[in-house]
This record gives C-alpha cells, structure tokens and sequence, in this order.
C-alpha cells in the first residue's frame, strides 16, 4: 500500500510539473476539431465567405463546434468556438470571426479571438482561388490552485502541505497572425494554411526561445464526386486528405463522406492515433453532426475518445444573381 501511495503522489507531482512547464515547451500543438469542415474558418482563414447558401449564393453562416476529448480521464481537454462568415461583394471576398476557447485539464485556459478576411479571385469559368489572411488575439491563464508540487506530500498522508514554490505568473496575452489559400472547382478543391507566422510568445515567465508557440502547416484536399448524373445529383463520395506539422508534430488524416440527401456518414484514419465516425443531416438552413473518435494509442478505450458535437445555420440570401462560386466541399 505505501509503495503504490507514494507512487501515485509521485505521479501526481510529475504531472504538476508538466503543467508548469506546458507553456513554456516548444512542442505545443494547437487544438484541433475531427470535423474540419465543420469549423472551415478555424481550418483555413481561405475558407470565410465560402459557404452554400440557398438558391442564389452570398448569405452568412454561424457555427458552433464542441469537443471533449478523453472525458474518462481527469485531466481531459474541452475545446469549444462559434464562429461567422459570408462574402461580402463590395470587399471582393469574404470576412469572418471566430472565438475559441481550450480548457486543458481545467487547468489551463486558452481565449483566442480572430477576424479573418478572404480575397477571392476568379482563374476561369470553372476554377477559383482564395487568399486569406487572419488575425488573432489570445489570452492563456493558468490555474496555480490545481496544480502540486513535491513539498506538498506526506509519504503516508498524501498531499497535506501548502507549497512554498512562489507563482511565476498565471496569464499571458498576445497577438498572433495566420494565412491561407484555396483552390476550388466545382468538383475538387485543396488548400494550404500557416499559423501562427511569427511564433508569438505565450510564457507565463517572459519572452523566451523556448516560449514561442510554433508555427503550424496544414494542407488539405478533396474531391465531391457525384454518383447520379445531372446537376441536381444528390448522392456524392467524397475522398479527403489533411496533413499537419506544428514543429516536431506530425498528423495524416485520411478520410471518406458519403452523402446521400439530407444524411452525411464518414470516416476517418487519424496516423497511429483513432479512427473517427462522422453522422450528420443538412437541409438547406441547418445542420448538426456528430463524431466520436475511438483512440488506437496506449489510453485506449478506458479515455472515453472524444465526443465532438457541431452545429449550423445558414441564413437566407437576397434573391439576387450569384456573382462569386461557392466551395463544394463536405460539411463535416
């Protein structure tokens, strides 16, 4: 019995001291949604404006996407934004906004707020690019309360001391700038995003090298093939590929939708981490979608994966004659 207290008080400590030093590694990785599509803006700045609106093009939409990843652990990971875009033909392109909020181990908290702006650029009839660029103010805090340290246990009683260890800080702000491109037809599209291009500081002990939040890569693409012929097609597949590096990070998503009607399904392999379900309806308004990630690593079943609900709404557009092209892609 004392040899597995103590080992857990010693576990307990090492995870204390992590958390300390979370902020200032530079191995950070970004929070990310299984549904990509479904938080377009958070993917790739390229994206605002892009959505389908109903008959005639140009309406705004919001959305909200929520994930709580490993809920059978403690120390899960709670990621929650809302966000709005539409196109805006005096701007020639499309704006949008976005607030995001982390909650690690409700420990430590990430706030970041963004406004984005896409220009859209018509090559020809059939294909179109978009460059956007994003900026973001964000704040991270930390919770000293939650945290334990080694003069804090008893070897038989456990954590029972108040820590002398003086705090070093609990919030750091910053501002942060991303871009991204797209090109799309009517059939295909793929796309490249840079975050966080001038890796700004986000230690809670001042600006240091090793307190820099990398810059992170992704480039997507994919394709809706539609399995009916004519133009009111309303069963598709749709092949997808996403590819992430945040600096020693590495993430390959590969991935299949199958939509028919109002009903979309898909699947995804995460490389060496989950494989993840997708279901969600559409109609021309509204949608909601949820998927469930089944982790493959050492957590196993016992994490609980990670639940990741989204929603939603495109609003009515003017009935007037669409002049930019809207991106064809899945909505999960």
């Amino acid at each position: 019995m004392k040899t597995s207290l103590l080992s857990q008080l010693v576990t307990a400590c090492v995870i204390g001291l992590l958390m300390i030093l979370m902020p200032t590694m530079s191995e950070a990785q970004d929070p990310e949604f299984s549904q990509i599509y479904a938080a377009s803006v958070y993917t790739n700045p390229a994206l605002a404006g892009t959505g389908r609106c109903n008959l005639s093009g140009g309406g705004g939409r919001a959305a909200v996407n929520y994930r709580n990843q490993w809920p059978n652990i403690s120390g899960n990971f709670v990621t929650s934004s809302a966000s709005y875009d539409q196109h805006v033909e005096g701007l020639g392109g499309g704006i949008g906004f976005l607030v995001l909020t982390d909650n690690a181990a409700q420990t430590l908290k990430t706030t970041r707020a963004s406004f984005m702006y896409a220009y859209k650029i018509k090559i020809s009839r059939t294909f179109s690019v978009n460059l956007g660029a994003k900026a973001t103010y964000f704040q991270k805090s930390l919770d000293w309360n939650k945290l334990t340290f080694g003069d804090m246990i008893d070897p038989r009683r456990g954590f029972v001391y108040q820590t002398n260890d003086v705090q070093k800080g609990s919030s750091v702000s910053n501002v942060d700038f991303s871009a991204g491109i797209m090109g799309y037809s009517d059939k295909f599209y793929f796309g490249f995003a840079a975050d966080h291009l001038t890796e700004p500081n986000e230690s809670f002990i001042g600006d240091t090298e090793a307190g820099r939040l990398p810059m992170k890569l992704t480039g997507h693409a994919g394709a809706m093939i539609p399995l009916e012929d004519g133009r009111n097609a309303k069963t598709f597949i749709s092949p997808n590929i996403l590819f992430r590096k945040q600096a020693t990070f590495t993430q390959l998503n590969l991935g299949l939708y199958v939509k028919n009607g109002a009903m979309t399904y898909g699947v995804w392999y995460r490389n060496k981490d989950a494989f993840i379900a997708t279901v969600g309806i559409e109609t021309d308004n509204f949608k909601i979608g949820y998927s469930y990630d089944v982790t493959l690593s050492r957590l196993g079943i016992a994490s609980g994966g990670a639940h990741e609900v989204s929603m939603g709404i495109v609003f009515p557009c003017k009935p007037k004659k669409r002049t930019f092209r809207t991106v064809s892609c899945p909505s999960f």
